[in-house]
């Protein structure tokens, strides 16, 4: 490594094995500490301002209710952990936990104040939690970072207890004509946009890491061999990001995975434009970009 390289830190390659992302976690917790500051402007332009339309639907399938508790993996700047928190109020709790230092600190201090709610630095295949002591488990746009895809979703089975849901929002290849357009205006305009933000390596990695994620069907049978049952998962934007949601079985259940509807899950697929989560509610709560 040039010393000019190791003065700013080494960027990952982005790239993955068929187990998980290639680069180590030191590399990706360095790089988010890099952008932790401009991370949120950065996702709201590159996301076409979508972003938050995406996190309530996630957070939404979660079906958190007042009095439950839920873990945010992979939290960033803590939006999703701050949107599962207001949905579990009165009485709930959220832990949100990243790699990041300088993530969790700016998560800290945005959302400072709210009993229930805390943040700590974590791996996330090592969760700082006991067995089945959540109702829920969410990571957005985190999976595709982790070296092993199928030891994160059975970290969160494992702390979150049997008939809750394991969820994962994550940017994918999408397949229609017309989001093929969209998906070549983000591998040209993204590098481009991060340079501009002084930040062009990572966000060119941002560009890598998502030509290598797994395809929607492989991650449904990644949940599935992790031991989560009923996996199903839904395109939204075209096929430019999907939702998967699991559940974590209980005495009975048998796991298996597809794209078809399915009323416990509250996911339905992507068959013409935009598929949904159905279970929530118009004008859900969740804080803007």
């Amino acid at each position: 490594m040039s010393r000019r390289s190791a003065a700013r830190g080494a960027t990952p390659s982005g790239r993955s094995t068929e187990r998980g992302n290639a680069a180590a976690p030191a590399e990706v917790g360095a790089m988010f500490d890099r952008i932790a500051a401009v991370y949120d402007p950065m996702n709201a332009v590159i996301s076409g301002f979508q972003e938050p339309r995406w996190r309530r639907r996630a957070v939404g399938a979660t079906r958190i209710r007042p009095g439950m508790a839920a873990i945010d993996v992979a939290t960033g700047t803590g939006k999703v952990a701050a949107a599962l928190w207001r949905r579990a109020q009165p009485g709930g709790r959220v832990l949100g936990v990243d790699l990041s230092p300088r993530m969790i600190g700016r998560a800290e201090r945005t959302f400072a104040g709210r009993p229930g709610l805390s943040f700590v630095v974590g791996d996330a295949l090592a969760l700082p939690a006991p067995d089945a002591s959540f109702d829920a488990a969410t990571i957005a746009f985190g999976m595709r970072n982790l070296p092993d895809y199928r030891a994160g979703f059975a970290e969160m089975q494992r702390v979150v207890r049997p008939g809750g849901r394991v969820v994962c929002l994550e940017i994918s290849r999408p397949r229609s004509r017309l989001a093929r357009l969209l998906a070549a205006w983000f591998d040209h305009a993204v590098p481009l946009i991060g340079r501009l933000a002084g930040q062009g390596e990572a966000y060119a990695y941002l560009v890598r890491s998502v030509w290598s994620y797994p395809a929607p069907e492989r991650i449904a049978m990644i949940m599935a061999e992790a031991g989560l049952a009923d996996v199903r998962w839904a395109g939204m934007s075209g096929g430019m990001v999907t939702i998967h949601v699991g559940t974590v079985p209980g005495a009975g259940a048998a796991p298996r995975t597809g794209p078809e509807p399915s009323a416990r899950t509250g996911i339905r697929p992507a068959a013409r434009g935009d598929a949904g989560v159905r279970d929530v509610a118009p004008g859900g709560s969740q804080s803007g970009p």
